[in-house]
């Protein structure tokens, strides 16, 4: 009888080359406790393939930085650390306390400042004249 992964096959025959099957062998144990050896087949490479290996087979928690499950961990690692702790959070960090690009809290706060300080002396917050007229020097009418 079939076991339930390999009739995966006829469903999902992309999935069933993913799949190991167990399978139980029928010969006498060699060991001393005489237990059924229990062994992982797989199947054939297709002939196109070259005979390699899908790396998901050798690791099944690969991660997609090295064939080796060490060093795929710790690049994997490694990665994740520098992407999510330097980029996001030092660089979120450095472009909140960057200084006021054009000024423009300073703007503000000058802005406020000059007017509670009319308001407190009575005075109207804009003047019909913003300049004194009487410091402005006009070209003569044979001037222009």
């Amino acid at each position: 009888m079939l076991g339930p992964l390999s009739r995966l096959g006829t469903a999902f025959p992309r999935l069933s080359s993913r799949v190991p099957v167990r399978c139980v062998s029928q010969s006498k144990p060699s060991g001393a406790a005489g237990a059924t050896a229990v062994t992982e087949l797989q199947q054939a490479a297709p002939s196109g393939s070259h005979g390699e290996v899908s790396p998901f087979v050798k690791n099944p928690d690969y991660h997609g930085f090295s064939t080796d499950p060490v060093v795929d961990q710790l690049n994997m690692r490694v990665g994740f650390f520098f992407g999510i702790s330097v980029c996001l959070v030092i660089g979120g960090t450095f472009l909140h306390y960057l200084p006021d690009h054009g000024m423009r809290q300073w703007a503000r706060r000058e802005a406020e400042r000059v007017i509670l300080q009319k308001e407190m002396e009575g005075l109207p917050l804009i003047d019909e004249n913003y300049y004194d007229p009487s410091k402005i020097i006009l070209p003569s009418a044979e001037e222009e």
